[in-house]
């Protein structure tokens, strides 16, 4: 896990977007859920050629519609609905030579012509006219005539859509988002132009709610499941070590053998004392006192305050302290400045900011080149930026100067078979597979050895060999939440067993009520099941739990496309396929 950061989650294995594949049933949420921890989220759909389902011509013939003759020659008298189709095919002609006034006017005869029961005719006559009238960019015009089609015909596709692109002219993200809905759903979602913009609506959604809510947040300190987690993706981290013997006081002769209480004087190491009894909340305002005070300790508590203000998601907090060890100039600091760095460089990454991430990650190597926790979360960085064989060498470097880091190698392993799973290599994936077997064997205590194998097996679809594998895990961290997830996803992708897999999801939160994972893998399930309103109250508990601003804003899209989903439903009686 990198440092102070929720592991960035997976594309899925289908290659969908988390919003979509929350609309969509089985199989799509459950190949690739598993690799959670490195998998990139992100995915640029490449567009060649001809956008894929928009039409820039209007519906229908532009052939005229011929007039009958009476016997002797003279024309019969059109019915309405022949007036309206040769208005509408002489718009058509008018449209196709760019002369959308025209059209305009024609297709308005043709909507007045037309007789109100030939819904199916007068609904395609307006939204030709939108058509037109989205070439003069007049967006509520677009609007207005695409209602007017889809009241007629509710499951106009064209007119939802067209619809749709002006309420996004218009900023009006939520009809917007609604009718992009219908259509996705309508199109079973084989059309990429409505779901490039399903997507990018559902992205700005969630930024604009996320940054308002994570402004206003309340901080939440972690689980201590979660602060033991990340503590332990250190190995050279001097505040995160136990109380030396020389840190503590002297003990009562008459108490030999107790616990010894640390000097009073010291908040920094009171803050350290309430680390070792897992009493997190009040180590922030025990390292404030040791800074104020200017005491012994100074460097160390702004790192470990900076540390717990990251961990409660308060990283404009976190920084200045941050900015401050790693500007200390004291030889005698550097491993403290290079933990500040690592820390930071994770942040920025959080916060979407890799150059700079990678240049704080750069300095720490450049000041501490023998601290293996700069490489082994380095690596994960380069993980995360498609730098697959950076990545296997920084943790080769850690794994250099720590040949017991047993987390190291099987991260090296699950990049190795990242590199060779996207490049569809057969032989590089059995060799990843292979060091794996050889970091189990090697590493036995290692529950994320374990862990990140089982997320191999299950995309290699060899679901029995990965249920052994969470058992293990299981087996040594009985209290991590997040493996009872993984592995209630595997039941529904191997065996579909809904009923398990849930009361797998369920047995996490009862460890660890802060599992926003958790919660959020459970919304996406309730989605499939049509349980949109149990699916949209998971997602605000994940959305109150979140770590930082960029875990809210995906939380919120899942949230909005749930919440789509039921206006959809309302409106038109359209639903997506359940479990």
């Amino acid at each position: 896990m990198m440092a102070a950061s929720k592991p960035v989650e997976p594309q899925s294995g289908s290659g969908l977007p988390r919003w979509q594949v929350a609309l969509m049933v089985g199989a799509p949420l459950l190949i690739g859920a598993g690799a959670v921890y490195l998998w990139n989220r992100s995915r640029k759909v490449v567009q060649k050629g001809k956008r894929n389902g928009e039409r820039e011509t209007p519906e229908g013939s532009a052939s005229p519609v011929a007039k009958p003759e009476k016997p002797d020659g003279e024309p019969v008298e059109m019915n309405p609905l022949d007036q309206a189709q040769a208005a509408k095919n002489k718009g058509n002609k008018y449209f196709k030579a760019a002369k959308y006034e025209q059209a305009i006017q024609c297709y308005s005869e043709a909507i007045s012509r037309c007789p109100t029961e030939q819904k199916g005719d007068l609904s395609t006559f307006y939204q030709n006219r939108a058509a037109a009238f989205e070439q003069q960019q007049k967006w509520q015009e677009v609007v207005d005539d695409c209602t007017q089609a889809v009241e007629l015909n509710p499951r106009y596709v064209k007119a939802l859509f067209r619809r749709a692109k002006a309420q996004e002219r218009l900023d009006n993200k939520k009809q917007c988002l609604e009718d992009v809905t219908a259509v996705c759903i309508l199109e079973a979602f084989q059309n990429q132009q409505s779901m490039l913009l399903a997507d990018k609506v559902l992205k700005l959604l969630g930024k604009e709610k996320a940054k308002e809510k994570y402004k206003n947040r309340e901080p939440l300190m972690p689980s201590p499941q979660f602060i033991k987690s990340y503590f332990s993706s250190f190995t050279d981290d001097i505040i995160s070590q136990p109380l030396l013997k020389g840190e503590k006081a002297d003990e009562d002769k008459d108490k030999e053998g107790e616990t010894a209480e640390v000097n009073e004087s010291s908040g920094y190491l009171k803050a350290k004392q309430f680390m070792e009894e897992e009493n997190y909340d009040k180590i922030i305002s025990e390292c404030t006192k040791e800074i104020e005070t200017r005491g012994k300790y100074v460097a160390e508590a702004l790192l470990l305050r900076a540390t717990f203000y990251l961990l409660i998601g308060n990283a404009t907090a976190a920084k200045p302290d941050l900015d401050q060890v790693i500007n200390m100039p004291e030889a005698n600091v550097k491993q403290l400045r290079a933990n500040a760095l690592i820390k930071r460089g994770s942040m920025f990454m959080q916060q979407q900011q890799p150059m700079l991430s990678t240049q704080d990650f750069n300095m720490a190597a450049d000041i501490d080149s023998q601290n293996a926790d700069v490489y082994h979360h380095r690596g994960q960085l380069k993980i995360l930026l498609d730098q697959v064989e950076e990545a296997v060498g920084d943790f080769d470097k850690c794994i250099l100067l720590r040949p017991d880091s047993a987390l190291a190698q099987a991260q090296k392993c699950f990049a190795l078979y990242r590199q060779a799973y996207t490049g569809n290599n057969p032989s590089q994936i059995q060799t990843a597979m292979d060091g794996f077997e050889d970091v189990i064997k090697r590493f036995p205590k290692c529950a994320e050895g374990y862990a990140l194998y089982a997320q191999a097996l299950t995309d290699q679809q060899h679901f029995g060999k990965a249920n052994e594998m969470y058992n293990k895990c299981i087996d040594l961290e009985p209290d991590n939440a997040t493996t009872y997830v993984h592995k209630g996803l595997l039941q529904l992708q191997w065996k579909q067993d809904l009923d398990k897999g849930l009361d797998l999801i369920s047995k996490a939160i009862e460890i660890d009520n802060k599992c926003d994972f958790a919660y959020e893998t459970m919304g996406t399930i309730e989605v499939q099941r049509g349980n949109l309103d149990k699916a949209i109250d998971m997602f605000n508990k994940a959305i109150n739990l979140a770590k930082s601003e960029m875990e809210m804003a995906h939380l919120y899209s899942l949230c909005d496309a749930a919440y789509a989903q039921t206006e959809v439903a309302k409106k038109y009686g359209l639903k997506p396929p359940t479990l």
